[in-house]
């Protein structure tokens, strides 16, 4: 079995570079490849995501779809181009609980977390980190108001 991983903009996978060249030699259909990445990927569109291809002795393929990074899912609910450059003194926009929420369900598979509560604190973790601030307060502040149990009953799972 051989696997190949690369980084593709949802929806956007063709035969060209990366992956032809990395599956050229491995003797598969490339055009179904790109088309079940492409089918795979679409909800991602504009994001850069990681795609792994195992490629069996039989030239059978399973295509596997990881989740692309925590500030571009930020960055897509939010609309933005770029994060804060200064986080700690510039704010590059507003999200909700709810729309932090929706992210921490995406990401749950590859977080470290296993309950919703922590896993939103991974989100605002980040958001922090980008100058965005959750429900109008900083992130670092509304990380306190999770830990204080505040939110508690929004996030039930």
């Amino acid at each position: 079995m051989s696997k190949v991983s690369v980084m593709i903009e949802g929806g956007k996978a063709t035969a060209a570079a990366p992956l032809g060249p990395a599956l050229g030699p491995l003797g598969v259909d490339v055009g179904a490849i790109v088309d079940k990445i492409n089918e795979k990927t679409a909800t991602f569109n504009g994001m850069k995501v990681p795609v792994e291809i195992e490629v069996n002795s039989d030239k059978t393929f399973e295509v596997s779809v990881g989740t692309p990074p925590m500030s571009a899912l930020i960055k897509k609910e939010l609309n933005l181009q770029k994060a804060a450059g200064n986080p700690k003194t510039e704010k590059a926009g507003n999200i909700s609980l709810e729309q932090v929420k929706n992210i921490a369900k995406s990401k749950q598979d590859s977080l470290s977390s296993y309950k919703l509560k922590s896993s939103v604190k991974e989100v605002v973790g980040t958001c922090d980190s980008m100058g965005i601030y959750v429900e109008g307060k900083k992130a670092s502040e509304f990380i306190k108001d999770i830990e204080s149990g505040q939110y508690d009953s929004q996030l039930q799972e």
